[in-house]
Protein backbone atom coordinates (compact mmCIF):
# COMPACT_ATOMS: atom_id res chain seq x y z
CA UNK A 1 0.00 0.00 0.00
CA UNK A 2 1.31 3.85 -0.61
CA UNK A 3 1.38 5.82 1.77
CA UNK A 4 -1.52 7.28 3.37
CA UNK A 5 -3.00 11.21 3.38
CA UNK A 6 -6.20 12.98 3.68
CA UNK A 7 -5.99 13.67 -0.07
CA UNK A 8 -3.88 10.38 -1.19
CA UNK A 9 -8.25 9.54 -2.62
CA UNK A 10 -7.66 11.85 -5.42
CA UNK A 11 -5.16 9.76 -7.33
CA UNK A 12 -7.61 7.06 -7.48
CA UNK A 13 -10.44 6.60 -9.43
CA UNK A 14 -13.74 7.89 -7.95
CA UNK A 15 -17.23 6.86 -8.02
CA UNK A 16 -20.23 8.80 -7.72
CA UNK A 17 -18.53 11.95 -6.65
CA UNK A 18 -19.91 14.85 -8.83
CA UNK A 19 -17.37 16.27 -11.55
CA UNK A 20 -19.57 18.63 -13.32
CA UNK A 21 -19.37 21.41 -11.03
CA UNK A 22 -19.85 24.60 -12.94
CA UNK A 23 -16.78 26.58 -11.24
CA UNK A 24 -14.25 24.33 -9.64
CA UNK A 25 -12.07 27.29 -8.35
CA UNK A 26 -15.30 27.65 -6.20
CA UNK A 27 -15.37 24.56 -4.87
CA UNK A 28 -12.08 24.20 -3.97
CA UNK A 29 -12.21 27.50 -2.06
CA UNK A 30 -15.69 26.40 -0.61
CA UNK A 31 -13.27 23.00 0.49
CA UNK A 32 -10.51 24.90 2.23
CA UNK A 33 -13.00 27.39 4.01
CA UNK A 34 -14.29 24.20 5.38
CA UNK A 35 -10.56 23.03 6.77
CA UNK A 36 -10.88 26.16 9.10
CA UNK A 37 -14.08 25.07 10.51
CA UNK A 38 -14.15 23.61 13.98
CA UNK A 39 -15.09 19.70 14.23
CA UNK A 40 -18.30 18.73 14.22
CA UNK A 41 -17.42 15.64 16.41
CA UNK A 42 -14.14 14.32 18.53
CA UNK A 43 -12.01 12.01 18.21
CA UNK A 44 -12.26 10.59 21.87
CA UNK A 45 -16.17 10.31 20.77
CA UNK A 46 -15.24 8.03 17.61
CA UNK A 47 -12.28 5.89 20.04
CA UNK A 48 -15.39 5.21 22.38
CA UNK A 49 -17.65 4.48 19.45
CA UNK A 50 -15.05 1.84 18.38
CA UNK A 51 -15.06 0.25 21.68
CA UNK A 52 -18.92 -0.23 21.74
CA UNK A 53 -18.39 -1.62 19.04
CA UNK A 54 -16.27 -3.93 19.63
CA UNK A 55 -18.47 -5.39 21.79
CA UNK A 56 -20.99 -5.42 19.60
CA UNK A 57 -18.36 -7.74 17.34
CA UNK A 58 -17.73 -10.41 20.43
CA UNK A 59 -21.07 -10.63 20.48
CA UNK A 60 -21.75 -8.86 24.20
CA UNK A 61 -23.92 -5.88 22.58
CA UNK A 62 -26.48 -5.04 19.92
CA UNK A 63 -25.68 -2.12 17.09
CA UNK A 64 -29.20 -0.11 16.25
CA UNK A 65 -28.06 1.97 13.34
CA UNK A 66 -30.86 4.30 11.70
CA UNK A 67 -32.18 7.66 10.50
CA UNK A 68 -33.29 9.55 7.46
CA UNK A 69 -32.68 8.37 4.16
CA UNK A 70 -31.57 11.65 3.04
CA UNK A 71 -31.35 14.63 5.53
CA UNK A 72 -32.59 17.39 3.44
CA UNK A 73 -32.71 21.40 4.31
CA UNK A 74 -36.49 21.97 3.66
CA UNK A 75 -37.43 19.56 6.60
CA UNK A 76 -34.83 20.71 8.96
CA UNK A 77 -37.31 21.43 12.10
CA UNK A 78 -36.64 20.30 16.25
CA UNK A 79 -39.58 18.61 16.53
CA UNK A 80 -38.68 16.35 13.43
CA UNK A 81 -35.36 15.73 15.08
CA UNK A 82 -36.98 14.77 18.56
CA UNK A 83 -39.22 12.58 16.66
CA UNK A 84 -36.44 10.35 15.16
CA UNK A 85 -34.77 10.31 18.35
CA UNK A 86 -37.14 9.26 20.67
CA UNK A 87 -38.32 6.73 18.25
CA UNK A 88 -34.52 5.40 17.98
CA UNK A 89 -34.86 5.24 22.07
CA UNK A 90 -38.06 3.56 21.89
CA UNK A 91 -36.74 0.86 19.46
CA UNK A 92 -33.35 1.03 22.13
CA UNK A 93 -35.62 0.45 25.04
CA UNK A 94 -37.38 -2.84 23.15
CA UNK A 95 -34.12 -4.34 22.20
CA UNK A 96 -32.14 -4.22 25.83
CA UNK A 97 -34.98 -5.59 27.42
CA UNK A 98 -36.32 -8.15 25.27
CA UNK A 99 -32.62 -8.87 24.04
CA UNK A 100 -31.17 -8.55 27.90
CA UNK A 101 -28.17 -6.91 26.28
CA UNK A 102 -26.78 -3.54 25.74
CA UNK A 103 -27.76 -1.35 22.63
CA UNK A 104 -24.74 0.95 20.74
CA UNK A 105 -27.28 3.83 19.17
CA UNK A 106 -26.18 5.45 15.82
CA UNK A 107 -27.93 7.54 13.96
CA UNK A 108 -28.14 8.35 10.54
CA UNK A 109 -27.72 11.93 10.80
CA UNK A 110 -25.89 15.16 10.83
CA UNK A 111 -24.20 14.47 7.48
CA UNK A 112 -26.27 12.11 5.76
CA UNK A 113 -27.27 14.43 2.40
CA UNK A 114 -25.57 12.91 -0.61
CA UNK A 115 -26.64 9.66 -2.20
CA UNK A 116 -25.41 7.53 -5.04
CA UNK A 117 -27.86 7.21 -7.71
CA UNK A 118 -28.39 4.50 -10.52
CA UNK A 119 -28.23 7.12 -13.38
CA UNK A 120 -26.13 10.23 -13.11
CA UNK A 121 -29.36 12.30 -15.32
CA UNK A 122 -33.21 12.25 -14.96
CA UNK A 123 -35.65 12.46 -17.85
CA UNK A 124 -38.88 14.41 -18.00
CA UNK A 125 -41.12 15.38 -21.06
CA UNK A 126 -38.32 14.80 -23.19
CA UNK A 127 -35.84 17.19 -21.09
CA UNK A 128 -32.84 15.63 -19.51
CA UNK A 129 -31.13 17.30 -16.60
CA UNK A 130 -28.73 15.54 -13.88
CA UNK A 131 -30.21 13.91 -11.20
CA UNK A 132 -30.98 14.86 -7.47
CA UNK A 133 -27.97 14.01 -6.12
CA UNK A 134 -28.92 15.13 -1.94
CA UNK A 135 -29.15 18.59 -0.87
CA UNK A 136 -25.30 19.22 -0.29
CA UNK A 137 -25.04 18.80 -3.97
CA UNK A 138 -27.96 19.94 -5.88
CA UNK A 139 -31.72 20.89 -5.54
CA UNK A 140 -35.20 18.80 -5.88
CA UNK A 141 -36.77 21.13 -8.40
CA UNK A 142 -36.40 19.81 -11.57
CA UNK A 143 -35.19 23.02 -13.49
CA UNK A 144 -30.87 23.80 -14.64
CA UNK A 145 -30.51 26.00 -12.11
CA UNK A 146 -31.36 23.75 -9.16
CA UNK A 147 -30.00 20.63 -10.21
CA UNK A 148 -26.70 22.22 -10.79
CA UNK A 149 -24.10 21.22 -8.34
CA UNK A 150 -23.64 24.46 -5.79
CA UNK A 151 -20.20 24.40 -3.36
CA UNK A 152 -21.79 26.61 -1.24
CA UNK A 153 -24.74 24.01 -0.76
CA UNK A 154 -21.42 22.12 1.67
CA UNK A 155 -21.63 24.85 4.04
CA UNK A 156 -25.27 24.97 4.74
CA UNK A 157 -24.89 21.11 4.89
CA UNK A 158 -22.00 21.93 7.25
CA UNK A 159 -24.18 24.05 9.70
CA UNK A 160 -26.94 22.25 9.43
CA UNK A 161 -25.14 19.35 11.21
CA UNK A 162 -23.39 21.22 13.51
CA UNK A 163 -27.09 22.95 14.68
CA UNK A 164 -28.47 19.32 14.63
CA UNK A 165 -25.56 17.56 16.89
CA UNK A 166 -26.11 20.45 19.26
CA UNK A 167 -29.87 19.36 19.61
CA UNK A 168 -28.91 16.01 19.59
CA UNK A 169 -26.64 16.19 22.76
CA UNK A 170 -28.94 17.90 24.65
CA UNK A 171 -31.91 15.70 23.75
CA UNK A 172 -29.00 12.35 25.08
CA UNK A 173 -27.72 14.23 28.59
CA UNK A 174 -30.11 17.09 29.19
CA UNK A 175 -33.10 14.79 30.80
CA UNK A 176 -34.87 13.73 27.83
CA UNK A 177 -33.08 10.27 27.73
CA UNK A 178 -34.37 9.87 31.05
CA UNK A 179 -35.61 6.17 31.67
CA UNK A 180 -38.47 7.51 34.09
CA UNK A 181 -39.63 9.23 30.56
CA UNK A 182 -40.12 5.93 28.54
CA UNK A 183 -43.93 6.47 28.38
CA UNK A 184 -43.77 10.26 27.25
CA UNK A 185 -41.55 8.56 24.30
CA UNK A 186 -44.03 7.63 22.72
CA UNK A 187 -45.98 9.36 19.62
CA UNK A 188 -49.59 10.88 19.21
CA UNK A 189 -50.36 9.51 15.63
CA UNK A 190 -49.65 5.98 17.14
CA UNK A 191 -51.66 5.98 20.08
CA UNK A 192 -53.99 3.36 20.55
CA UNK A 193 -52.26 1.02 17.68
CA UNK A 194 -51.06 -2.61 18.72
CA UNK A 195 -47.69 -1.82 18.71
CA UNK A 196 -48.16 1.12 20.70
CA UNK A 197 -49.99 -1.21 23.12
CA UNK A 198 -46.79 -3.41 23.33
CA UNK A 199 -44.76 -0.65 24.24
CA UNK A 200 -46.79 0.81 26.93
CA UNK A 201 -47.00 -2.77 28.30
CA UNK A 202 -43.34 -3.20 28.49
CA UNK A 203 -42.79 0.52 29.80
CA UNK A 204 -45.37 -0.32 32.64
CA UNK A 205 -42.94 -3.24 33.63
CA UNK A 206 -39.85 -1.38 33.33
CA UNK A 207 -41.55 1.77 35.25
CA UNK A 208 -41.90 -1.12 38.40
CA UNK A 209 -38.51 -2.12 38.25
CA UNK A 210 -37.19 1.54 38.40
CA UNK A 211 -39.55 2.31 41.63
CA UNK A 212 -38.03 -0.73 43.11
CA UNK A 213 -34.43 -0.17 42.43
CA UNK A 214 -35.32 3.33 43.35
CA UNK A 215 -36.65 2.16 47.25
CA UNK A 216 -33.52 0.00 47.17
CA UNK A 217 -31.61 3.56 46.29
CA UNK A 218 -30.70 3.18 42.57
CA UNK A 219 -31.94 6.02 41.08
CA UNK A 220 -30.90 8.68 37.85
CA UNK A 221 -29.27 11.21 40.32
CA UNK A 222 -27.06 8.05 42.03
CA UNK A 223 -26.82 6.20 38.32
CA UNK A 224 -26.26 8.56 35.31
CA UNK A 225 -26.61 5.76 32.86
CA UNK A 226 -29.94 5.88 33.59
CA UNK A 227 -30.74 9.97 33.13
CA UNK A 228 -28.92 9.97 29.70
CA UNK A 229 -28.03 7.78 26.97
CA UNK A 230 -24.92 7.80 24.79
CA UNK A 231 -25.88 8.72 20.92
CA UNK A 232 -23.55 8.91 18.20
CA UNK A 233 -23.50 9.84 14.39
CA UNK A 234 -22.95 8.32 10.93
CA UNK A 235 -23.13 8.98 7.15
CA UNK A 236 -22.08 7.58 3.99
CA UNK A 237 -18.53 8.92 3.51
CA UNK A 238 -19.77 9.73 -0.58
CA UNK A 239 -18.42 13.62 -1.11
CA UNK A 240 -14.37 12.88 -0.25
CA UNK A 241 -13.47 16.54 -0.64
CA UNK A 242 -15.97 17.43 2.22
CA UNK A 243 -14.92 14.44 4.15
CA UNK A 244 -11.03 15.35 3.45
CA UNK A 245 -11.73 19.00 4.81
CA UNK A 246 -13.47 17.48 7.75
CA UNK A 247 -10.08 15.20 8.53
CA UNK A 248 -8.13 16.58 10.97
CA UNK A 249 -4.75 15.13 13.33
CA UNK A 250 -5.74 13.87 16.71
CA UNK A 251 -3.80 16.09 19.37
CA UNK A 252 -3.43 13.68 21.55
CA UNK A 253 -2.47 10.02 19.92
CA UNK A 254 -1.43 11.92 16.60
CA UNK A 255 -4.17 10.13 14.25
CA UNK A 256 -6.44 11.31 11.22
CA UNK A 257 -9.58 11.41 12.22
CA UNK A 258 -12.46 12.50 10.08
CA UNK A 259 -14.52 15.11 12.44
CA UNK A 260 -17.71 14.98 10.58
CA UNK A 261 -19.43 12.16 12.03
CA UNK A 262 -18.72 9.68 14.45
CA UNK A 263 -18.94 6.60 12.06
CA UNK A 264 -18.53 6.71 8.46
CA UNK A 265 -19.65 3.95 5.46
CA UNK A 266 -18.73 2.82 2.07
CA UNK A 267 -21.77 2.30 -0.23
CA UNK A 268 -21.91 -0.64 -2.26
CA UNK A 269 -21.74 1.11 -5.32
CA UNK A 270 -18.31 2.02 -4.25
CA UNK A 271 -16.12 -0.08 -2.32
CA UNK A 272 -13.71 -0.97 -5.19
CA UNK A 273 -10.59 -2.15 -3.84
CA UNK A 274 -8.64 0.35 -5.76
CA UNK A 275 -10.73 3.16 -5.88
CA UNK A 276 -11.09 6.61 -4.34
CA UNK A 277 -13.63 5.49 -1.26
CA UNK A 278 -11.93 2.35 0.01
CA UNK A 279 -8.50 4.58 -0.17
CA UNK A 280 -9.93 7.63 1.97
CA UNK A 281 -11.40 5.22 4.79
CA UNK A 282 -8.34 2.83 5.17
CA UNK A 283 -6.59 5.96 6.92
CA UNK A 284 -8.73 7.33 9.19
CA UNK A 285 -8.96 6.15 12.71
CA UNK A 286 -12.91 6.81 12.96
CA UNK A 287 -15.16 2.93 13.18
CA UNK A 288 -15.91 2.63 9.29
CA UNK A 289 -18.69 0.39 8.18
CA UNK A 290 -18.97 -0.96 4.67
CA UNK A 291 -22.06 -2.50 2.69
CA UNK A 292 -22.06 -5.69 0.87
CA UNK A 293 -23.88 -7.95 -1.66
CA UNK A 294 -24.60 -9.32 -4.40
CA UNK A 295 -21.64 -10.01 -6.48
CA UNK A 296 -19.16 -9.49 -3.62
CA UNK A 297 -16.75 -13.01 -3.43
CA UNK A 298 -15.10 -14.03 -0.78
CA UNK A 299 -11.91 -13.26 -1.32
CA UNK A 300 -12.46 -9.71 -2.27
CA UNK A 301 -14.14 -9.22 0.98
CA UNK A 302 -11.47 -10.88 3.05
CA UNK A 303 -8.94 -8.55 0.73
CA UNK A 304 -10.99 -5.34 1.58
CA UNK A 305 -11.41 -6.34 5.48
CA UNK A 306 -7.43 -6.71 5.34
CA UNK A 307 -6.90 -3.11 3.82
CA UNK A 308 -9.19 -1.37 5.76
CA UNK A 309 -9.04 -3.32 9.01
CA UNK A 310 -5.24 -4.11 8.69
CA UNK A 311 -4.69 -4.89 12.52
CA UNK A 312 -8.58 -7.00 13.14
CA UNK A 313 -9.40 -4.14 16.10
CA UNK A 314 -12.76 -5.31 16.93
CA UNK A 315 -15.30 -2.49 16.45
CA UNK A 316 -13.34 -1.28 13.58
CA UNK A 317 -15.24 -2.49 10.44
CA UNK A 318 -18.75 -3.25 10.18
CA UNK A 319 -20.01 -5.27 7.96
CA UNK A 320 -23.58 -4.23 6.35
CA UNK A 321 -25.04 -6.61 4.50
CA UNK A 322 -27.78 -5.34 1.86
CA UNK A 323 -29.52 -7.94 -0.30
CA UNK A 324 -33.30 -8.30 -0.44
CA UNK A 325 -35.49 -10.83 1.43
CA UNK A 326 -35.41 -13.50 -1.37
CA UNK A 327 -31.31 -13.59 -1.63
CA UNK A 328 -29.99 -13.43 1.77
CA UNK A 329 -30.54 -16.99 2.45
CA UNK A 330 -27.68 -17.74 -0.52
CA UNK A 331 -25.38 -14.93 -0.72
CA UNK A 332 -24.85 -13.96 2.87
CA UNK A 333 -23.73 -17.93 4.24
CA UNK A 334 -20.49 -18.17 2.04
CA UNK A 335 -19.05 -14.67 3.07
CA UNK A 336 -19.90 -15.47 6.55
CA UNK A 337 -18.00 -18.23 6.27
CA UNK A 338 -15.27 -17.14 4.97
CA UNK A 339 -14.95 -14.32 7.29
CA UNK A 340 -14.92 -16.49 10.25
CA UNK A 341 -12.63 -19.31 9.04
CA UNK A 342 -10.55 -16.28 8.49
CA UNK A 343 -10.60 -14.84 12.15
CA UNK A 344 -11.47 -11.85 11.34
CA UNK A 345 -12.90 -9.45 13.55
CA UNK A 346 -16.68 -7.69 12.37
CA UNK A 347 -19.71 -6.20 12.95
CA UNK A 348 -22.55 -8.11 11.56
CA UNK A 349 -25.17 -5.67 10.59
CA UNK A 350 -28.19 -5.82 8.50
CA UNK A 351 -29.46 -3.23 5.78
CA UNK A 352 -32.70 -4.61 4.89
CA UNK A 353 -34.05 -1.84 3.14
CA UNK A 354 -31.98 -1.70 -0.07
CA UNK A 355 -32.52 -4.52 -1.28
CA UNK A 356 -36.30 -4.72 -0.60
CA UNK A 357 -37.25 -1.50 -3.07
CA UNK A 358 -40.28 -2.29 -5.15
CA UNK A 359 -41.92 0.20 -7.85
CA UNK A 360 -46.11 0.25 -7.56
CA UNK A 361 -47.94 0.50 -10.94
CA UNK A 362 -48.86 4.37 -9.95
CA UNK A 363 -45.02 5.30 -9.69
CA UNK A 364 -44.26 4.96 -6.06
CA UNK A 365 -41.11 3.63 -4.75
CA UNK A 366 -41.80 1.48 -1.76
CA UNK A 367 -40.69 -1.40 0.63
CA UNK A 368 -42.96 -3.93 1.95
CA UNK A 369 -42.61 -4.48 5.77
CA UNK A 370 -42.98 -7.98 5.29
CA UNK A 371 -39.79 -8.44 3.73
CA UNK A 372 -38.14 -5.96 5.34
CA UNK A 373 -38.94 -8.47 8.81
CA UNK A 374 -38.33 -11.45 6.46
CA UNK A 375 -34.74 -10.25 5.36
CA UNK A 376 -33.50 -9.34 8.88
CA UNK A 377 -34.86 -12.70 10.35
CA UNK A 378 -33.19 -14.74 7.54
CA UNK A 379 -29.84 -12.78 8.35
CA UNK A 380 -30.28 -13.64 11.97
CA UNK A 381 -30.59 -17.21 11.58
CA UNK A 382 -28.17 -17.60 8.91
CA UNK A 383 -25.64 -15.79 11.25
CA UNK A 384 -26.67 -17.72 14.10
CA UNK A 385 -26.36 -20.99 11.88
CA UNK A 386 -22.43 -20.19 10.91
CA UNK A 387 -21.50 -19.66 14.23
CA UNK A 388 -21.69 -15.52 13.87
CA UNK A 389 -23.23 -13.24 16.29
CA UNK A 390 -25.73 -11.04 14.10
CA UNK A 391 -25.08 -8.34 15.88
CA UNK A 392 -26.69 -5.01 14.23
CA UNK A 393 -29.74 -3.62 11.67
CA UNK A 394 -29.19 -0.17 9.44
CA UNK A 395 -32.22 0.81 8.42
CA UNK A 396 -34.01 3.96 7.01
CA UNK A 397 -36.57 5.70 9.24
CA UNK A 398 -38.40 9.10 10.49
CA UNK A 399 -40.34 9.79 13.41
CA UNK A 400 -42.86 11.53 11.12
CA UNK A 401 -46.48 10.27 10.19
CA UNK A 402 -45.33 9.00 6.94
CA UNK A 403 -46.78 6.19 4.08
CA UNK A 404 -43.90 5.51 2.71
CA UNK A 405 -43.38 1.68 3.42
CA UNK A 406 -46.42 -0.75 2.48
CA UNK A 407 -47.81 -3.23 5.02
CA UNK A 408 -47.15 -3.68 8.77
CA UNK A 409 -49.15 -5.36 11.26
CA UNK A 410 -50.12 -2.33 13.75
CA UNK A 411 -51.64 0.06 11.16
CA UNK A 412 -51.33 -1.53 7.46
CA UNK A 413 -50.25 1.18 4.61
CA UNK A 414 -51.58 -0.20 1.62
CA UNK A 415 -50.59 0.81 -1.62
CA UNK A 416 -53.20 3.32 -2.08
CA UNK A 417 -52.47 4.98 0.95
CA UNK A 418 -48.63 6.09 -0.49
CA UNK A 419 -50.16 9.43 -1.87
CA UNK A 420 -51.46 10.56 1.04
CA UNK A 421 -48.04 11.15 3.28
CA UNK A 422 -45.71 10.32 1.00
CA UNK A 423 -42.44 12.61 2.04
CA UNK A 424 -39.33 11.21 1.59
CA UNK A 425 -36.63 13.15 -0.74
CA UNK A 426 -35.01 10.22 -1.65
CA UNK A 427 -36.49 6.62 -0.69
CA UNK A 428 -39.04 5.13 1.60
CA UNK A 429 -38.77 4.98 5.21
CA UNK A 430 -40.52 2.99 8.10
CA UNK A 431 -42.90 5.16 10.07
CA UNK A 432 -42.79 4.70 13.89
CA UNK A 433 -45.03 2.04 13.85
CA UNK A 434 -43.20 -0.01 11.57
CA UNK A 435 -40.02 0.74 13.33
CA UNK A 436 -41.19 -0.42 16.29
CA UNK A 437 -42.25 -3.49 15.11
CA UNK A 438 -38.70 -4.61 13.91
CA UNK A 439 -37.46 -3.94 17.24
CA UNK A 440 -40.23 -6.14 18.80
CA UNK A 441 -39.30 -8.95 15.88
CA UNK A 442 -35.42 -8.44 16.50
CA UNK A 443 -35.76 -8.30 20.45
CA UNK A 444 -37.69 -11.88 20.26
CA UNK A 445 -35.50 -13.15 17.91
CA UNK A 446 -32.28 -12.51 20.14
CA UNK A 447 -33.95 -13.60 23.13
CA UNK A 448 -34.55 -16.80 21.86
CA UNK A 449 -30.90 -17.10 20.72
CA UNK A 450 -29.88 -16.54 23.79
CA UNK A 451 -32.33 -18.72 25.73
CA UNK A 452 -30.96 -21.63 23.50
CA UNK A 453 -27.40 -20.71 24.24
CA UNK A 454 -27.67 -20.49 27.94
CA UNK A 455 -29.80 -24.12 27.43
CA UNK A 456 -27.13 -25.62 25.50
CA UNK A 457 -24.07 -24.86 28.13
CA UNK A 458 -26.13 -25.76 31.18
CA UNK A 459 -26.91 -29.07 29.40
Amino acid sequence: MTKWTPSSWRAKPAKHIPTDYPDADALASVEDTLRGYPPLVFAGEARRLTEKLGDVAMGKSFLLQGGDCAESFKEFHPDNLRDMFRVMMQMAVVLTYGAGQPVVKVGRIAGQFGKPRSSPVELRDGIELPSYRGDNINGMEFSPESRTPDPERLIKAYGQSAATLNLLRAFSTGGYANLRNIHKWNLGFIAGSQTSERYTELCDKITEALDFMEACGVTPQSTPQMASTEYYTSHEGLLLGYEEAMTRIDSTTGRWYDTSAHMLWIGNRTRQLDHAHVEYMRGIENPIAMKIGEGLEPDELLRLIDVLNPNNVPGRLTLIARYGHDKVAKGLPILARAVKAAGRHVVWSCDPMHGNTIKTASGYKTRPVDNILSEVRTFMQVLHSEGCWPGGVHFEMTGQNVTECIGGSARVVREEDLSSRYHTHCDPRLNADQALELAFMIAEELGSYRKGEAARLAG
